[in-house]
């Protein structure tokens, strides 16, 4: 049964469109014609979720299967949250808007390590049981759905998060999840029981099933049952950009663009990456196939906008071509491109040309460290030279500020590396000066190194407590630098980040408890404190405290030479109560990521380092290529500072990866470059004014002023009519609306002004216009306007109201705080609506204090601004008052009034305001639909 989201979406729901499910390219699919529904739950807030491009591949694959059904779901904003508990309402999908307990599979993008607690919060709001037992235990009927994550922290380790989920899908999904959508579909028709289903599931490569496999004493994970692989595969999958056109939401995005993936998988080796090693081999996309896609999705999604994907978009040898082929065949579209970051070593005139468009893009990129000595340790593959080529180059295509990123607590890493990154900045401050003349403006991220599995550094020990005496370091070095912002990522997020990144499957508890108290993604960035808290005390109540204080202080540190051991034993606590600690806890917890680890034999021991870098770690079990030993043989040149090709281009460096189940690299050569045909030069000619009066009804009400313009932007784009544009640096298309409608109110009078650089026929207009808007914003009437006329805003004089209101109760003394300024108006107590309106108009003086937008406040007489009241109906309902006499509780009523762009407006609210003054009665506001907006031609 479908949830009655209107009903929750009311005025205190911020940015409801979120929750519509009625954006261009969504599916609708037929729930009766599908044998299997999903539903891709996205645990972040819509503009996160809608945007990600996993996300809407994934979704435009399984809506493409005959007989497969996909929806959505987001973790819902704090406001709705609360609402859907208040009124026992269960989350819901946003197209069909049912609950999500009506659905087959439930499938989680797991991308990070604390984002489990937001997996928590919407299993919870949906009424779905947290655990994989709990669910297995009510699930008499078969009616409760199979929960399963994907994504790179659930590839990289999910042990912490096995107990809330049926499966694991690890590795790439696109040929993945339809192998389970069939084995779904043949579990439905033979009618298995759950633990049938999740053992044929098992069956498929990629598919981990943590209950058929149990944790060991040494914290290994081995099969339970003979029927399922000891080793679970990672799946790899080819890149397909026509899937990546899909979702246009109405609501603007935190990657308000088109995304098409050029290059999947990243061969560089830096140390620290797990996004570098998890995804290999490398695959670059056909070239004709990313141009196509990009040309074809800006015009279907309408994007002013697109940008191409990689870990490393400068290693895909064909992107100057590619990007200047499309840049070529758009560049009468006003089109920017935008790349994430790329390496500073191949940023050239050549990706300089193909950046940007009439609105310069940022440029990020990452060195990581300050030192020659740390960047070689870590793998980076930067040179000093390469670093400053690239910097220059930015500077001379006409760059003023970059954003570099940076990591301190890095293995070896000494406080002359960590001072190195303000030196660093400080070099490149003076050898690139603009003009000559003004320095360069940097924007710095420093971020906490925080060790990942399935990398070279997964056996290290990091130290919170040496972060923060890091910062404090760099904050010293960078007080008084000018054009230098410096963010510092907060170490307690690190802290946690780390602690249950690597940690196993009795983490559990702690990642419930964590969210029981308060612990969403959300309160990291509005009260931190409230969630670091919270994790600490989930962290007490489990009795692993001892572990957590091993990451604030740092257990060992791979680089310590034979000289610093007995400065080393002063400062940590005496080496021989660290044994007897470590005898203590090695039974309690013997896999912890920070004991289970030793430095080679031929290296020199410290006190600290754990017994040998072959004990089990929770993730061994996962195949996701790269050879364990290799990892071995890494940290130690990582240990010698040697740095190791990328076998994209070099040697292969026998990592592991390629062969029979993962593949190889496929690289495309670079091509030819095509010849540059020129910059957008925005047509600013006006040769036609089209005023069109439109509406916006049903749930485009719920659609924002500013996210209507934009709307109105795209379809113009998909509709390819010839608009005009503004001048200046950032060209807009001429779209003018008359007035900013509120949000949450209907309308059948709106009105726009569209300016062409060439005549178009009017019916023509409206049908191409018509064909591309949501079926709720209707076509009334197109005509065409002087084009020295005044436009739409600048005639406006009035707008015409139909409003639905109903009393609520007796208003108590002194209700609304500028209600002393009105003036008394004496009404019989048993009056009806009638009488009140009549009232209204015989009144001469409504006064109100009203602030501006600067803060002033002034008394204003509302009924000047009112032309017009009349009742239209009462309805049915009735209350009777103290006095026994009978008066109708709810009328539509209609009124005129001012609506001038100088502010001099009358609002709904207003009537309201003036109701209550005549009734001495609350009235509720209960519906609003304006009817027409009023020009004044003269």
């Amino acid at each position: 049964m479908a949830v009655k989201v209107e009903e929750l979406l009311s005025a205190e729901i911020n940015q409801p469109a979120r929750y519509l499910g009625n954006e261009l390219g969504a599916a609708h699919k037929d729930w009766d014609g599908a044998s299997v529904r999903w539903v891709l739950t996205y645990p972040e807030v819509y503009e996160v979720g809608a945007s990600n491009l996993g996300h809407i591949i994934l979704y435009n694959i399984l809506n493409a299967l005959p007989r497969q059904l996909c929806d959505r779901a987001y973790l819902p904003a704090p406001d709705l949250a609360a609402k859907l508990r208040s009124t026992k309402t269960p989350l819901f999908a946003v197209e069909s808007r049912r609950s999500l307990t009506e659905f087959d599979i439930l499938g989680f993008s797991l991308s990070y390590e604390l984002g489990a607690t937001n997996i928590l919060e919407m299993l919870d709001l949906a009424g779905i049981p947290l655990t994989w037992q709990e669910r297995a235990t009510n699930d008499q009927n078969g009616q409760m759905p199979l929960i399963f994550a994907g994504g790179q922290t659930a590839t990289s380790n999910p042990e912490p998060y096995a107990d809330f989920f049926d499966f694991i899908a690890l590795g790439d999904g696109e040929e993945l999840l339809p192998e389970i959508g069939l084995i779904l579909a043949e579990g439905k028709t033979n009618n298995l029981s759950r633990e049938a289903l999740l053992l044929d599931l098992a069956q498929i490569p990629g598919v981990y099933v943590p209950q058929f496999y149990d944790m060991a004493a040494d914290g290994s994970v081995h099969p339970n049952r003979p029927q399922v692989p000891e080793r679970i595969l990672r799946r790899v999958a080819t890149p397909i950009p026509a899937y990546s056109i899909g979702l246009v939401p109405y609501v603007q995005t935190v990657h308000d663009r088109l995304t098409v993936e050029i290059r999947r998988g990243c061969t560089r080796g830096c140390r620290f990456c797990q996004p570098g090693m998890l995804t290999r081999p490398a695959r670059d996309v056909e070239p004709q196939q990313v141009v196509e896609a990009i040309e074809q999705g800006m015009q279907a999604t309408g994007h002013s906008e697109f940008s191409l994907l990689s870990l490393s978009c400068s290693d895909y040898l064909a992107l100057p071509a590619v990007g200047m082929e499309i840049k070529n065949r758009l560049k009468d579209k006003n089109i920017s491109l935008s790349l994430p970051s790329q390496r500073v070593d191949r940023f050239d005139d050549n990706i300089a040309d193909i950046l940007g468009g009439t609105r310069q893009s940022g440029l990020t990129f990452a060195p990581e460290a300050g030192t020659q000595r740390m960047r070689d340790i870590v793998n980076k593959g930067l040179t000093n030279e390469e670093l400053l080529r690239g910097v220059k180059t930015a500077v001379d295509r006409g760059w003023d500020k970059i954003k570099l990123y940076f990591m301190i607590g890095l293995p070896g890493e000494t406080d002359f590396d960590v001072l190195g990154i303000a030196e660093t900045v400080r070099w490149l401050h003076r050898e690139c000066r603009l003009d000559g003349r003004r320095g360069l403006n940097f924007n710095l991220t420093i971020s906490n190194f925080t060790p990942k599995p399935h990398t070279p550094f997964q056996w290290h020990s990091v130290s919170t407590a040496e972060f923060s005496r890091k910062q404090k370091l760099l904050k010293g070095e960078f007080r008084g630098m000018r054009g230098v912002k410096v963010n510092y990522t907060d170490v307690r997020i690190s802290a946690m980040e780390d602690f249950v990144g690597r940690g196993d499957r009795r983490l559990a508890a702690v990642v419930r408890r964590a969210w029981e108290l308060g612990a969403g993604m959300d309160a990291w960035w509005e009260s931190l404190d409230q969630a670091y808290k919270a994790w600490t005390q989930a962290i007490d109540e489990s009795g692993l405290t001892w572990k957590y204080r091993q990451v604030e202080s740092g257990e060992w540190n791979l680089f310590e030479k034979e000289e610093e051991k007995e400065e080393g034993r002063r400062k940590k606590e005496e080496g021989r109560r660290k044994k007897e600690e470590r005898r203590e806890i090695k039974e309690d917890f013997p896999n912890s990521p920070d004991l289970a680890l030793s430095l080679s034999p031929t290296l020199p021991l410290s006190p600290y380092l754990p017994l040998s870098l072959d004990r089990a770690l929770p993730w061994d079990h996962l195949d996701t290529g790269i050879d364990k030993n290799w990892l071995k043989i890494d940290l130690q040149k990582a240990l010698e500072a040697a740095t190791v090709p990328d076998c994209s281009f070099e040697g292969c460096s026998r990592c592991g990866v390629c062969g029979t189940d993962f593949g190889h690299n496929v690289v495309v050569d670079a091509l030819p470059i095509p010849e540059f045909a020129g910059e957008f030069v925005p047509n600013t000619e006006r040769k036609q004014r089209l005023r069109v009066w439109f509406g916006k009804v049903g749930d485009m009400a719920l659609v924002g002023h500013l996210d209507l313009l934009r709307l109105l932007d795209r379809v113009v784009r998909r509709a390819d009519l010839p608009i005009s544009f503004t001048g200046g640096f950032h060209p807009n298309p001429r779209i003018s609306l008359a007035n900013a409608l509120p949000l949450g109110v209907t309308s059948t009078g709106e009105i726009a002004d569209f300016e062409l650089t060439e005549p178009i026929d009017i019916e023509s207009f409206r049908e191409k216009l018509a064909a591309k808007l949501p079926e709720n914003i209707p076509i009334y009437k197109v005509e065409s306007i002087d084009l020295k006329a005044p436009s739409a805003s600048q005639l406006l004089e009035a707008a015409e109201y139909v409003i639905t209101v109903a009393v609520a109760g007796s208003l108590t003394e002194n209700g609304e705080s500028d209600r002393e300024n009105s003036a008394p108006v004496s009404v019989a107590p048993d009056a009806n609506w009638e009488a009140w309106v009549k009232t209204i108009a015989e009144t001469e003086a409504f006064w109100r204090v009203h602030t501006t937008k600067s803060g002033k406040t002034q008394d204003v007489n509302l009924r000047d601004r009112l032309h017009k009241l009349e009742l239209v109906d009462q309805k049915a309902e009735s209350s009777t008052s103290a006095s026994g006499c009978t008066s109708e509780s709810r009328a539509v009523l209609r009124f005129t009034g001012s609506c001038r762009s100088d502010g001099n407006l009358l609002k709904p609210e207003h009537i309201v305001f003036m109701l209550e003054q005549v009734s001495q009665q609350q009235i509720q506001l209960q519906q609003v639909e304006r009817s027409q907006l009023i020009l004044g031609y003269g």
